[in-house]
Order: structure tokens, then sequence, then C-alpha cells
């Protein structure tokens, strides 16, 4: 595990961008500690920042 502190502004380097590419083709892996959920209780999680109503102009 590698900790960075990112500045707001801040562009991440080249080798960087490449790392988290090559992140996006692994698959999830599921294990006792974090199981796959079902569709129920996948339905019972709530967001945390609510949707915005649009305000009509």
């Amino acid at each position: 595990m590698e900790r960075r502190t990112i500045y707001e502004g801040q562009q991440p380097a080249p080798e960087q961008i490449e790392r988290l590419r090559a992140l996006k083709n692994r698959p999830i892996v599921f294990d006792e500690d974090c199981p796959e959920l079902t569709e129920e209780q996948l339905r019972q999680f709530k967001r945390v920042n609510p949707l915005k109503k649009k305000v009509a102009s």
C-alpha cells in the first residue's frame, strides 16, 4: 500500500495514470470479510450525498 498527499489542482504524474489504468481491468475479488452483496442488500444502501433537485429557470 502506498500513501500520497494530493493537493487541490495537482495533476497526477504519467506513471500514476498508467498504474490506475492497469487497475481498471482487475476483477473484483470477494472474500469472507467482504462478500458479494445480493440485489436486496444493494437496494438497502442510502446515498450519503442526496441528489440535488434541479431548479426550473
